[in-house]
């Protein structure tokens, strides 16, 4: 039930339901603690009064004297009741019959006891008197007096009453109050969320600058109000990301398209020879071949965000895979007279050909990037529970600004969209780095004074 509740009035009922304990549990004690006061203020005035009648029997000479001054005890104290009787049955001072339904082992023990007869409800005490032995009026077996004592407790039943009356509107009102005390204070308590919630209505696809006030916020909401602030950046971050890779892709996209319609549409003005034909379907073959590659490289993407599990793990000797690229692009490196080196060796366990594709794709761009007559050099170590292999090449300094910015998707130093000298999407170097997530390890780019290091960073490795 609380669940569908706004947390103001969740808050109140709580602040409420508390506030009513505590306030009945007072209220409780008070009556308690009076009914107890009353109970030991009458059994000291018993006490007192026995006492008194102890004083009675011993100054009575005899039995009429008796009666007489405990005649003139009782008329003389309103709501007192006392009935004194020997072993042989003689009552003295019989006050009605407000003893006569008592059971006769009650108040043995000197405690107060209450019960109710008629109209009247009584406290009384039982107590032996022991007279003295000159009285003329004490029986022949010479047991002492049996005394039965009591008060009429009507005023402090009306006190108690009206004190319960008093303390039950007192505890409605107090609890009252507390309902509205605490609805008030919750929902001051609670105004800055509203005032975050109403900040964060204001967010939009296109106003994700907006963050939340860390500074006017209590102590409690300055954590959460960071992590949206630090959720809002991640989204606003993504989404340029995402506006801009769209854009990218879209242009990618674009230019194959454009140019298979266009030699389309020109093949389509005039007849030509067979040869001729053949040379556009040739073209455009390479167009859709480019396309093809391009949503590969796409959907391979899109599986390593959502985590892939290696297809085919196995020990791979890194100076192996790296020496067959070698051959594979032996012949682009001769073209540019291009010297390619590898130092050190090592071992891990991968899968094989995702391994040799984040190789090849970080050779390919270095050779397509370096001068001409110029080194690339791979290095594989092994530093404490990882194992680097390293590819620097020369060439044009890569800015820093730049660096962090290496493996977005599409994504190319070079703002120009034409590259006659290469066929790459720009897709090379993110399909590196989630190759590289993939087996559990990173890639990091540094570059600097016109040489640039990439490093490829496999967890562990595996004893030659």
């Amino acid at each position: 039930m609380l669940g569908r509740l706004s947390l103001t009035a969740r808050l109140t009922a709580l602040y409420t339901l508390v506030s009513a304990c505590v306030l009945v549990g007072l209220g409780l004690l008070v009556s308690i603690a009076v009914g107890r006061h009353f109970v030991e203020l009458d059994r000291d005035f018993l006490k007192d009064k026995i006492e008194l009648v102890q004083t009675i029997v011993g100054e009575a000479s005899s039995s009429e004297m008796l009666a007489s001054r405990l005649d003139e005890l009782l008329t003389s104290h309103h709501g007192l009741f006392i009935e004194l009787h020997n072993s042989a049955g003689q009552v003295y001072g019989e006050a009605g019959s407000v003893f006569s339904r008592l059971p006769p082992s009650i108040g043995t023990d000197e405690q107060a006891f209450d019960w109710t007869a008629g109209d009247h409800t009584l406290r009384g005490l039982r107590a032996a008197i022991r007279p003295p032995s000159t009285w003329t009026g004490q029986a022949a077996d010479g047991q002492p007096l049996e005394l039965l004592i009591a008060l009429d407790t009507a005023h402090h039943t009306h006190f108690m009453q009206s004190l319960r009356q008093t303390l039950a509107l007192y505890l409605i009102g107090a609890i009252l109050a507390s309902g509205l005390l605490g609805w008030w204070a919750a929902r001051r308590g609670l105004a800055p969320l509203r005032i975050m919630k109403e900040r964060a209505m204001t967010v939009t696809a296109h106003k994700l600058d907006q963050r939340m006030p860390v500074d006017a916020v209590p102590a409690e909401f300055a954590d959460l109000a960071q992590s949206l602030n630090t959720m809002l950046e991640r989204l606003q971050s993504d989404f340029a990301r995402l506006q801009e890779f769209s854009s990218d892709l879209a242009h990618e996209l674009r230019t194959p398209i454009n140019n298979l319609l266009t030699q389309t549409q020109v093949s389509l003005t005039q007849k030509r020879d067979a040869s001729a034909y053949q040379d556009i379907l040739a073209s455009n073959a390479e167009e859709f071949q480019r396309l093809a590659r391009m949503v590969s490289d796409m959907l391979f993407l899109a599986k390593t965000e959502h985590g892939i599990e290696l297809p085919n793990p196995e020990a791979i000797a890194l100076e192996q895979e790296t020496r067959a690229l070698f051959d594979f692009y032996d012949a682009v490196a001769d073209e540019k007279r291009i010297r390619l080196s590898l130092a050190g060796q090592a071992v891990i366990m991968g899968d094989r050909l995702m391994v040799r594709r984040a190789i090849g794709n970080l050779l390919s761009n270095a050779l397509r990037h370096s001068p001409d007559d110029a080194d690339v050099t791979v290095t594989i170590e092994k530093q404490g529970t990882t194992t680097t292999l390293c590819l620097t090449n020369t060439g044009p300094t890569i800015s820093p600004e730049v660096l962090p910015r290496l493996f977005d998707r599409f994504f190319r130093v070079d703002k120009s969209r034409s590259h006659p000298d290469s066929d790459g999407a720009g897709l090379g170097l993110s399909i590196t780095q989630a190759i590289m997530a993939a087996h559990g390890g990173s890639v990091t780019a540094s570059s600097s004074n016109g040489i640039t290091t990439f490093c490829l960073v496999f967890p562990g490795s595996v004893a030659d």
